[in-house]
């Protein structure tokens, strides 16, 4: 199969970046789009896509080729959902080459540049994914918004609304962080209901800020991230109880939050050598070469 261009693209749950390369290697651009996890709906995470590919050859001064003259591997969450990721694939726009998995995995294999390891997520949601030695690959959380994701960007929005609630109706006293929680979604009860029934994960995990921003001036905002470090701390050792892996923290969130973990999980934590958009590229590239 002979391509001209390989893409490799990062969607999640807040936004979209597709790397643009050269067939030969060399990096070319990026691209970027709004949220195109599945959660979004396939037709959605696919208009994504192809709106930062395009703004990606914009970017480089090309003209956008024909998608068959292009390879596509993708990094998504909601990917671990086997009828979306069927879907997803189905709904192909005719790219020659696609290459689909978790944007958990992407990172992983991005941020070890290839090599086993462990990636802790948490940005708009929460999820950690291994890859060990032998080649079998795990994964604990990343069961999705609203129901999962705990310690993740949605999760904090989502308890700090909690906690305004509860001090609109008297359950708590009012702080900082639910003060500013009501100044963002609303200062009464029916104007926060209004906002709720708009809202979506990636409106919750805007308000993520504000918690990280009270955690000092407000106690119910440092619990509320001393609990998001238990769940993250948790998917970890779900994963490798032993302690044996490298970690790498990918993330807004777990990178905020990674001076905070336990002390022996810190002391396995590295720098990445790579992103999900790195990963996806180094997934391709594997599948081209096999395919030769």
């Amino acid at each position: 199969m002979t391509v001209s261009f390989l893409i490799g693209v990062d969607g999640g749950g807040t936004g979209t970046r597709a790397r643009l390369c050269h067939a030969n290697g060399q990096i070319l651009a990026q691209g970027e789009a709004g949220p195109s996890s599945l959660s979004h709906g396939v037709a959605g995470a696919w208009q994504q896509i192809i709106h930062a590919a395009t703004q990606a050859f914009g970017q480089a001064g090309l003209p956008t080729p024909a998608w068959y003259d292009c390879a596509l591997a993708a990094g998504l969450a909601g990917v671990n959902a086997p009828e979306q990721a069927a879907q997803f694939k189905a709904a192909n726009p005719g790219f020659a080459e696609l290459v689909v998995d978790t944007d958990s995995f992407t990172a992983l294999v991005g941020a070890h540049g290839g090599q086993p390891g462990l990636v802790l997520i948490a940005g708009t949601g929460s999820v950690a994914e291994a890859w060990r030695a032998d080649g079998s690959r795990a994964i604990a959380g990343g069961w999705g918004f609203p129901i999962g994701d705990e310690g993740g960007g949605a999760w904090l929005g989502f308890e700090a609304v909690r906690l305004a609630q509860q001090t609109l109706d008297g359950r708590a006293s009012a702080g900082p962080l639910s003060r500013a929680v009501c100044a963002a979604t609303g200062a009464d009860a029916d104007a926060m209901l209004g906002w709720c029934a708009r809202a979506n994960q990636t409106a919750y995990a805007g308000l993520a800020p504000l918690v990280f921003e009270h955690e000092k001036t407000d106690a119910q905002a440092a619990a509320l991230l001393d609990a998001a470090v238990l769940s993250l701390a948790a998917l970890v050792r779900a994963l490798d109880a032993a302690g044996t892996l490298p970690v790498v923290c990918s993330g807004s969130v777990a990178r905020r939050l990674q001076p905070r973990l336990p002390a022996s999980l810190r002391t396995r934590c590295r720098e990445p050598r790579g992103d999900a958009a790195d990963g996806a590229l180094h997934l391709l590239r594997k599948k081209l070469a096999e395919a030769r």
